[in-house]
């Protein structure tokens, strides 16, 4: 059997920005979250350090079993986070960094949505240093506490945020 041979070059690599923006759709796809599925995608050094998603805490049944209850109530996007059965992605992504003992501090944050307040404050407790995301999110508070900590955002674009890799 004839092995696969590569024949990319380096200009025709991947850059970096796009490979992990790649990346956190994917993960997205493992989300049960039927309002708004995200993902995200911690890195530091060029590596990634940890992933996440939204969903409902471990052993616990999803809204993809027993339904939305933002949806049943009604509640807008970008309200009441706490009304919601899901661990948000940015979150899951702190936790299983945690779970593996490994630190967050100086990591960038690539994710689907820019993160809601009550994500934003566990990021800047994680010392996460830039958030790189593709759509905002309707929570004026997050963009305040982001701004006052200092964290680097970038909505990302492609093209526009991207440097080719050698």
């Amino acid at each position: 059997m004839n092995k696969p041979t590569l024949t990319k070059t380096s200009q025709e690599r991947v850059p970096l920005n796009d490979y992990f923006m790649d990346i956190i759709r994917i993960v997205a796809k493992r989300s049960t979250c039927l309002r708004r599925p995200t993902g995200a995608v911690l890195v530091r050094d060029k590596i990634i350090i940890s992933t996440g998603y939204n969903g409902a805490p471990r052993g616990l049944r999803h809204c993809t079993e027993i339904g939305c209850l933002r949806q049943k109530k009604g509640i807008p996007s970008g309200k009441y986070h706490e009304l919601c059965r899901g661990a948000h992605a940015e979150i899951n992504a702190i936790v299983q960094a945690s779970l593996n003992g490994t630190s967050t501090e100086g990591s960038t944050l690539y994710c689907t949505s820019f993160p809601c307040a009550y994500c934003m404050k566990a990021l800047i407790n994680a010392k996460v240093r830039k958030i790189i995301y593709i759509e905002n999110y309707p929570d004026e508070l997050s963009h305040e506490l982001c701004k006052e900590s200092g964290i680097r955002t970038i909505q990302w674009t492609p093209g526009k945020h991207t440097k080719r890799s050698a």
